[in-house]
């Protein structure tokens, strides 16, 4: 990570790995908003069951049919 001043600088996009129940495979996304659009058109997930993915990190049943975590990629 670059440094500027002191203060540590991000590299300009914060990356997303979505993990899916049944899947050893992260998809990755290089946006909230990307993610949105992956999780309500292609998983069909409510845009309420999307809300509480983003804001606590982990939904599943009964708000989506499996479980579905979301986490920043460490660096």
């Amino acid at each position: 990570m670059a440094v500027r001043d002191g203060t540590p600088m991000s590299s300009g996009t914060d990356w997303l790995d979505l993990r899916v129940e049944g899947d050893p495979h992260p998809r990755r996304f290089d946006s909230p908003q990307t993610l949105e659009t992956y999780l309500t058109r292609m998983e069909r997930l409510t845009p309420e069951a999307v809300a509480v993915l983003l804001e606590r990190g982990e939904v599943g049943p009964p708000a989506a049919r499996r479980v579905y975590r979301v986490r920043p990629v460490r660096p």
